[in-house]
């Protein structure tokens, strides 16, 4: 059976969006089953992929309001393996349209029970808030993922996240397990990203992943061509961070050695892209 896992921090700008285009991509490589759901009305996930949000005629919107079939609304991605929901500019107004409906926090639950045996993982893209889409998200979830800048007001964020975590453990969801953080942005020529690092694994250990997401410029620039970091520049620093992230969450997992795939980048379509 799969896992539905949330990448959550109320904070924008602390990679996550950047952690579930890559991760999921790496996690689809190593041979996973993956689904991708973007709940951010922003849509950055979406055209993360290559999507042309002005050309999508469906998105999660009709599930978590209209009942639509998750399986109706998933599209495929250039990645062999991995599918995504995209978001659409609907999902601006979700907020508003949730709050009178019977089981509002469970919306998304309900409607995912079915993914989770065709998937291995499927990935929430959380808005950067922690209003009703998120707490779908955290209702919906087996585990979430916390993506942390390592920067200083980014602890700061921490313990409420973490509180709100615990509220939906206490009143929804009571199986809701903190999967890992994952610091992004670490630059190692800075006291700060070292002293972020430490104060966070002081206070939740083990929870953190051992894995450290680089501040790139690879990573930032892969967006502007619609691709994953795998597919841009498959060698870069970013590149070989999310590599090992999915490497460490699986070996967590206890799933096997990646199976061999062709190599991101190489003799793909998409590679091409990335040379404008």
């Amino acid at each position: 059976m799969g896992q539905i896992i949330a990448c959550a921090n109320q904070k924008g700008g602390v990679g996550k969006t950047t952690t579930v285009v890559n991760l999921s991509t790496y996690l689809a490589l190593a041979g996973d089953a993956v689904l991708v759901i973007d709940l951010d009305p922003q849509g950055n996930t979406t055209s993360g992929f290559g999507l042309d949000r002005s050309d999508i005629k469906h998105s999660i919107y009709e599930a978590i309001i209209e009942d639509a079939l998750v399986s109706d609304l998933i599209v495929s991605t250039d990645i062999p393996g991995l599918s995504i929901v995209p978001s659409s500019i609907s999902l601006a107004g979700a907020e508003v349209e949730l709050a009178p409906l019977p089981q509002r926090e469970r919306r998304l639950a309900k409607i995912l029970t079915e993914q989770v045996e065709t998937y291995d993982y499927v990935l929430l893209d959380c808005p950067p808030s922690l209003g009703l889409l998120t707490v779908n998200a955290l209702t919906a979830a087996n585990a979430v993922v916390i993506p942390i800048q390592c920067e200083y007001y980014a602890l700061e964020g921490l313990s409420q996240l973490i509180a709100t975590i615990n509220l939906v453990r206490n009143h929804l969801n009571p199986d809701l397990a903190i999967k890992g953080v994952v610091l992004t942005m670490y630059d190692p020529r800075t006291n700060l990203s070292a002293e972020v690092d430490a104060e966070v694994r002081k206070h939740l250990g083990s929870a953190v992943f051992d894995t450290i997401i680089p501040r790139s410029v690879r990573l930032s620039e892969a967006p502007s061509y619609g691709l994953p970091i795998a597919l841009y520049r498959p060698d870069s620093k970013g590149a070989e961070a999310y590599a090992a992230l999915a490497a460490e969450m699986r070996e967590r997992d206890g799933r096997p050695a990646p199976i061999s795939r062709a190599t991101a980048g190489n003799g793909s379509p998409t590679a091409d892209r990335s040379s404008r």
